[in-house]
């Protein structure tokens, strides 16, 4: 059977794409090329299904979330905060897996940064 490799690519509907681009530059440092292309630290990634009634990706209208690894995520949520970003107040801690926080993007995408154990 053949197998995927890992994820190739995450698309984003914008009502400005140029400008979320920017966000995603300027806030959180993701640093794509013109064409998109990022070339990411090694590391785990998650793969998971929830309840089709999950409140968990903000609301209901998102249909997925997108889950960036953080160094280190109190300096990320206090950098995003300085920005001016809708960042959650709430964090999570699961034990053996890590610690997370949310903020969300300028088009409403409720986005995920996990700090790994």
């Amino acid at each position: 059977m053949e197998r995927v490799l890992g994820i190739g690519g995450y698309f984003l509907r914008a009502k400005d794409p140029e400008a979320l681009g920017v966000w995603y530059r300027e806030n959180l440092g993701l640093d794509a090329d013109e064409h998109g292309l990022w070339r990411q630290e090694p590391g785990m990634t998650v793969f998971s299904t929830f309840p089709a009634d999950t409140d968990y990706f903000g609301s209901r209208d998102q249909q997925t979330m997108l889950n960036f690894r953080v160094r280190d995520l109190d300096a990320m949520l206090a950098q995003l905060r300085a920005k001016g970003a809708n960042v959650a107040e709430e964090t999570e801690d699961m034990e053996g897996v890590g610690r997370f926080g949310w903020v969300t993007d300028p088009d409403g995408h409720r986005i995920e940064l996990w700090q790994s154990a």
